[in-house]
C-alpha cells in the first residue's frame, strides 16, 4: 500500500524538474537489498494461539537517494519500495492475530505477498538537513526504528538535523505514523495496552563529543496524550593499550503520563508492559541501565546492570492495538495493521524479551569473538545471558517474579568474489520465567541478506 502521497508527488516534480541539476543525479544511490527470513518461535504453553510458528519469506526492498540540487537551499529525494513473498507457513504454523513476523488476511492465514512504498523529500542548508516524508527510520535513543524481522518498520513526518556547530549533532522532529514491521498500512502512535493513537509524537535532542572518546547526549520526546520522556546518555571509550580499551555506557531515562493517559480516560492506559502500576494505566517509571565493556583483540566481554523502578514499566512506542486514525483495531482475524514491535535504547532489548517491567532489576552480560583475528575475515560470533528479578506481581501484594534468557548469534560476510558482501545471520534465543505471564519460548531466526549497488 502506497502513502505519503503528497511527498511522493512533491518528491517526483523536484526530480522531474532538477534532473540534470549537478549534484542531484552525481550524487544519487540506488540499491537492491535481498533478504531471506527463515523465523521459528517455539512457545512453551498449550494456552498460546499458535504453539510453534514457523514461517519463511522473501523480500526485496529498493532504495532511491538522491543529492542535492546546487544552489543556497539543496533539494533531493529518497524513494523506497518493498515487495515482499510469503515462501511458506507450514500448515498451521502461522498465527492469525498477534504475528510480529507477516501480515494475515482476514481468514487468519499469511498473506501471499505484499507491497508497499514510502518516499521522503529532503532540503539541505549549509550543515543542516530537514528530512519529510514516509520513509523515515530515525535512530535515536528515544526512538529506534525496528528491522529485525522480514520487512523494515517506517514512520511518516519530518526530521531536522544539524551539524552547524563542531562535535554537536542536533535533533528534532514531529511523527505522525508508522508501518510496522508485520503489516502494509501506516498506523496512529500508541504504547502497549492502549486502543486509541496520536499523531503527535514530537522530539528534540542533541549529542556532543566532548572529546575523540566522550560523548553526552540529551534527549526528549512527548507523544501527546501518552507520555513524556527524558534521556541522558553518556559514553566514554578509555584506550588502554595496542589493540585494547574498556568502554562505558550510561543511559538514563524518565517518563511520566501526559494528558488523557494521566486523567484515566478510556482507551489511552498503558498496560505497563503488563505488569504492576502504582496508578494504573499511567506512565511513571525511571530506568537507568549502566554497560561496560572490555575489549582485548577479536575479544569483546561486557557486563551490564539495568534498574527499572517500582512504580511501573518502562514505555516506548508500541502502536499494536490501533489503526492510522487513531481508533481500536478491529477483532476481524486480520492483523493487516498490527504494527505492534519496536526497538528501544537498552541492552535488555534481546531476541525474545525486554526486562522491562516494574522493580525489574536485570544483570547481564556477553561475549563476542571477531574471528578475523584467525584468519576468518567476516565471521562474528556473540553469546549473552540476561537474568531480572524483583519483577513486581501485577497484583501489587504477591511475591516477586524473575526471568532469565540466553542468546547467541553468528555472522558471516563474504569478503570477495561474486558474492561479495552476500551475509548470512543465525540468531537463537531461549527465554523462561517465573509468573510473569510471558510464555517459556524457544526463537530461532535465520536470515540472508544481500545488497547490490547500481549506482
Amino acid at each position: 500500500m502506497y502513502k505519503s502521497s503528497l511527498a511522493l508527488a512533491v518528491a517526483v516534480g523536484v526530480l522531474a524538474q532538477q534532473a540534470g541539476a549537478a549534484g542531484f543525479l552525481e550524487d544519487s544511490k540506488l540499491s537492491l537489498s535481498s533478504r531471506t527470513f527463515y523465523y521459528e518461535n517455539d512457545n512453551h504453553t498449550a494456552s498460546a494461539t499458535q504453539n510453534n510458528q514457523r514461517e519463511t519469506a522473501e523480500v526485496l526492498k529498493l532504495d532511491y537517494k538522491s543529492g542535492f540540487t546546487q544552489g543556497t537551499i539543496g533539494v533531493g529525494i529518497d524513494a523506497q519500495y518493498i515487495y515482499g513473498l510469503h515462501l511458506d507457513g507450514g500448515a498451521g504454523h502461522h498465527p492469525a492475530t498477534g504475528n510480529s513476523f507477516w501480515p494475515s488476511d482476514s481468514d487468519g492465514t499469511a498473506q501471499s505477498d505484499l507491497q508497499r512504498g514510502d518516499a521522503n523529500v529532503k532540503f539541505r542548508y549549509s550543515k543542516t538537513e530537514l528530512h519529510v516524508g514516509g520513509a523515515l527510520a530515525p535512530q535515536l535513543p528515544i526512538l529506534l526504528a525496528n528491522d529485525s524481522r522480514a520487512l523494515p518498520q517506517n514512520f511518516d513526518g519530518g526530521i531536522i538535523t544539524s551539524k552547524e556547530i563542531d562535535n554537536l549533532t542536533l535533533t528534532a522532529g514531529q511523527l505522525e505514523h508508522s508501518t510496522g514491521r508485520a503489516s502494509t498500512n501506516s498506523t496512529s502512535l500508541s504504547v502497549a495496552g492502549a486502543t486509541k493513537g496520536s499523531n503527535q509524537f514530537r522530539f528534540a535532542g542533541g549529542d556532543y563529543r566532548v572529546t575523540k572518546d566522550l560523548t553526552v547526549q540529551y534527549y526528549f520526546a512527548n507523544l501527546e496524550d501518552f507520555y513524556k520522556q527524558h534521556f541522558l546518555g553518556l559514553v566514554h571509550v578509555l584506550p588502554i593499550g595496542d589493540d585494547q580499551s574498556f568502554k562505558t555506557d550510561l543511559r538514563y531515562f524518565n517518563s511520566s503520563s501526559d494528558g488523557k493517559s494521566s486523567s484515566d480516560t478510556a482507551g489511552y492506559a498503558f498496560n505497563n508492559n503488563g505488569g504492576y502500576a502504582k496508578n494504573k494505566g499511567e506512565v511513571d517509571n525511571v530506568t537507568w541501565s549502566s554497560m561496560f565493556t572490555y575489549q582485548l583483540g577479536g575479544h569483546s566481554l561486557l557486563v551490564g546492570y539495568q534498574s527499572v523502578s517500582d512504580d511501573g514499566g518502562f514505555v516506548l512506542l508500541n502502536q499494536g492495538n490501533v489503526t492510522k486514525d487513531g481508533k481500536a483495531l478491529a477483532a476481524n482475524g486480520s492483523n493487516s495493521e498490527d504494527n505492534g514491535g519496536t526497538s528501544f535504547y537498552l541492552f535488555t532489548d534481546s531476541v525474545i524479551n525486554s526486562f522491562i517491567r516494574a522493580g525489574e532489576q536485570t544483570k547481564f552480560a556477553q561475549y563476542s569473538y571477531d574471528f578475523a583475528r584467525l584468519g576468518v575475515p567476516g565471521l562474528k560470533a556473540s553469546i549473552s545471558y540476561l537474568y531480572g528479578n524483583d519483577i513486581k506481581d501485577v497484583s501489587g501484594s504477591g511475591p516477586d517474579h524473575s526471568e532469565w534468557e540466553r542468546d547467541a548469534r553468528i555472522d558471516y560476510v563474504v569478503q570477495t568474489g561474486y558474492l561479495k558482501g552476500f551475509g548470512t545471520t543465525l540468531r537463537t534465543g531461549s527465554y523462561h520465567a517465573d509468573g510473569t505471564g510471558i510464555a517459556n519460548q524457544d526463537q530461532t531466526r535465520l536470515i540472508f541478506n544481500y545488497t547490490y549497488n547500481f549506482l
